[in-house]
């Protein structure tokens, strides 16, 4: 299952797809006994895109049975082992995906010539992406970072090893020579080539960058001078040969105390903006803003959700799930539409907001 949602791969999502280009949407849950009953609503929406499908006289035969079959390639694909909050397929002629999103999404099945994107581009921002580089002399690991976790990012050419016949670790550590391996010139040219990997990607997908290493290797990084020595440097040895949870437990003491300053700084532009008049409080007036492009910075309640229609005037109406013309997720919609004018989007823990009714923007006129 995907997680890690990238420009390029977002890009590459949002072109025309021959139809029926098939989205299913279901809520997923991380703890029992709710995943007995994912695997059983899981199955229900794929049932139903089947059927929508089948009722629709503009797909072929052809074409159906071959997005079903992707539907079915995609199920036999999702382990709920490992489900976060939200499961979205996408299947069109000819291919499939799956991803797993760490924020909930409605129970939904569209059919178009394009996939729904939104749900995936909201729960990027929520999660505030970033990469983590793990650096020793010999070793190289890449890690992908979200709020909540990390997972190592093979991909870049991550990890990078140096060829035993280059650097013996074992031996440099008997004689106490760690600190000059970081003066050595084939170490160099090694953590050189590291920097360059990572600039690579992180033109391809940009984000803050932490690097962890000892503080000998973190200052050759400076004199290097690539996209590692403007990164956060965390002066921590062993984790390019470390695990998950060790990497964990050394970047959210950081992770955690920046999410908290951040949420101060917005709450104090929003309350600036209120002074400047250029404040938008609650999903109806920011919707109404979003479209027109006026939103600079966006805040939202974390876990923030709410249901409402659309009768096509200047408001929206709350309205209840069942409701046909109901749309669940306008709040991801208002993400993704701040997003595309070249907004700021920040998520703040749930109650930061309640004055705003759970969402609020600072605008730009």
């Amino acid at each position: 299952m995907e997680h890690a949602l990238s420009p390029t791969t977002l890009t590459e999502l949002r072109r025309p797809r021959p139809y029926p280009a098939v989205s299913v949407l279901t809520p997923t849950h991380r703890r029992e006994p709710y995943r007995a009953q994912d695997q059983v609503r899981l199955r229900n929406v794929v049932a139903e895109a089947k059927k929508q499908l089948e009722a629709d006289p503009s797909v072929t035969r052809e074409r159906r049975t071959d997005v079903e079959r992707q539907l079915d390639q995609a199920l036999a694909e999702v382990d709920l082992t490992y489900a976060e909050d939200g499961l979205v397929i996408f299947a069109a002629p000819g291919e499939h995906q799956v991803w797993s999103l760490a924020r909930t999404v409605p129970e939904r099945v569209v059919l178009s010539d394009t996939f729904l994107t939104r749900n995936l581009v909201s729960a990027q921002a929520a999660e505030r992406p970033y990469w983590v580089l793990s650096v020793s002399a010999d070793r190289v690991t890449l890690w992908n970072g979200s709020l909540d976790r990390i997972t190592e990012a093979r991909l870049g050419g991550f990890p990078l090893t140096r060829r035993a016949e280059n650097f013996d670790a074992e031996r440099r550590e008997q004689i106490g020579d760690t600190p000059s391996t970081f003066r050595d010139e084939d170490t160099r040219h090694f953590l050189k080539d590291a920097d360059s990997a990572m600039s690579t990607i992180l033109r391809r997908d940009p984000r803050p960058l932490y690097v962890t290493g000892e503080q000998a290797a973190l200052s050759l990084l400076t004199e290097i001078g690539g996209s590692t020595k403007i990164a956060v440097h965390i002066p921590h040895g062993g984790l390019a040969h470390g695990t998950r949870d060790a990497v964990w437990q050394a970047i959210e003491p950081r992770i955690t105390a920046e999410a908290r300053e951040s949420a101060g700084a917005v709450m104090r532009e929003l309350e600036n903006a209120q002074g400047r008049k250029s404040f938008a409080a609650g999903v109806d007036e920011v919707w109404r803003s979003a479209r027109e492009g006026r939103v600079r910075l966006l805040a939202v309640e974390e876990n923030y959700r709410v249901t409402v229609r659309d009768e096509g005037g200047d408001h929206l109406i709350p309205a209840a799930s069942a409701d046909l013309d109901s749309r669940e997720d306008i709040v991801d919609e208002i993400v993704e539409q701040c997003l595309e004018t070249g907004a700021e989007v920040r998520f703040v823990p749930d109650g930061t907001l309640s004055e705003a009714r759970g969402i609020a923007g600072v605008l730009r006129y």
